[in-house]
Formats: structure tokens, sequence, C-alpha cells
């Protein structure tokens, strides 16, 4: 079985059965809700966020704990900085300059990191396309079976893995992952594919070993489609 989500994120969940449903905003404390969504105000500083069906929206230039839900998104805003991201079924984005000290984390679900965003632990999924516009991972990049794309000046620590699923609830291999490393682009560390996949690698990147593909090289902006 591949694990990503946090013990200690799935532990806070669990704990969110015992409160109320519906809509709340957050204050210094945090929040926690059961059949809601949790908002956070531009510019507050808040404690841990937990909900289980239902969004988590950090505006722009706060600061908040671990954030984390079961069934819907989460996103960080423009500057804002948060300890660890998580959800099981939805997509996580981080804003321009946002900042996560730990781990990102989904399930089944989309990861985007926008301009200057940065990301201290792993960026993970199982399902789900891997975006980095001109941003940084410290973790590196895990995937089953989602698509990567490292775009612009994106700097990756850790490298990059596609693994191959263990079988039971995540064997999914629908598809065949592209993985896209795009001009100016740069991945230290191991780029590890136990499946099969497309990797096209620009000739103006940088990566370290890579194990498991052969690298179409591409010039230009992008690689071709198809």
């Amino acid at each position: 079985m591949v694990r990503y989500i946090p013990l200690a994120v799935l532990l806070l969940l669990a704990g969110c059965f015992n409160m109320p449903g519906g809509d709340v905003t957050a204050d210094s404390s945090g929040a926690n809700t059961v059949n809601g969504s949790i908002h956070v105000p531009a510019g507050t500083k808040s404690g841990e966020l937990a909900t289980v069906n239902g969004s988590i929206h950090i505006d722009e230039n706060s600061t908040v704990g671990s954030a984390g839900t079961v069934n819907g998104s989460v996103s960080l805003g423009a500057h804002s900085t948060a300890a660890s991201l998580a959800t099981v079924n939805g997509g996580i984005t981080l804003g321009d300059g946002a900042h996560v000290a730990r781990e990102v984390s989904t399930v089944n679900g989309g990861l985007t990191l926008d301009t200057g965003a940065d990301v201290g632990g792993v960026l993970a999924n199982v399902n789900g396309r891997i975006a980095l516009h001109a941003a940084h991972v410290g973790g590196g990049l895990r995937t089953v079976d989602g698509d990567i794309d490292v775009l612009g000046a994106s700097r990756v620590e850790g490298g990059i893995i596609v693994k191959r699923g263990g079988g039971g609830l995540f064997s999914f291999h629908t598809h065949t992952p592209r993985v896209v490393i795009g001009p100016g682009a740069v991945v230290h560390g191991e780029l590890r594919f136990e499946r099969e996949v497309q990797l096209y690698v620009s000739d103006q990147a940088s990566t370290g070993a890579i194990s498991g593909a052969t690298a179409i090289r591409f010039s230009g902006a992008s690689p071709p489609t198809g």
C-alpha cells in the first residue's frame, strides 16, 4: 500500500467526528468541523484546521498550522504559510509565494504550485496531475498514476518517484503517466520509474540519474503532444 497521508493528520481528522458541522471561519485557535468548509481570512494567524466533508480555503498573507480534510480541496493563498496540507479526495493549490514547511499530500486529486511556492517536504499523490510553475519542493515528488509537469525555473530536491501500485485500493494504472521536465527546471536526485511512463526532458533542464525510463529530449517551450 502507498501511504502518503501523515498519521498525525488522520488522527486529527478522526477527532472531528465529535464536533458540530457547518461552514466555519477560523480564528487564532484554528477551526474544526465535520460537514462544512473552513475559511481563513486574509492576514489571519490561526492554528490547526480540520474538516471531513468540506474544503479549506486560506486567503493570502495568512499563517496556519496543519490543514487537513477527507473530502474536499485545500487552497493556500499567495504568500501564506502552513505547517502541512493534506486531503484524501480533492486537489491542493499553493498560490504565488506560498510556503508549506512539511509535506503536501492527497490521494485522489491534483497538486498545483504557482510561481515562487515552496514545499519543504514531499509533494505526493496517487491520482491527479502534479504541476510546478517556477516553484520549489524540498522532499521530492511521488505519485502512482499522476502526470507530472516541472515547469519554468522550478527546482526539486529529493528526486521523482513514480511507484508501482501495490494492489487493492491503490492499484490504479489506468493510463501511462506523462512526465515533463521543462526548460530551466532542475531536479536533484534520482528520477525512478517503477512502471511505464512517457518521460520528456528539455535540453535546457538538469536532472539526476534516470532509472526505469528512457528520456525523450526536446527543444523549445514544450514537448510534442499526442
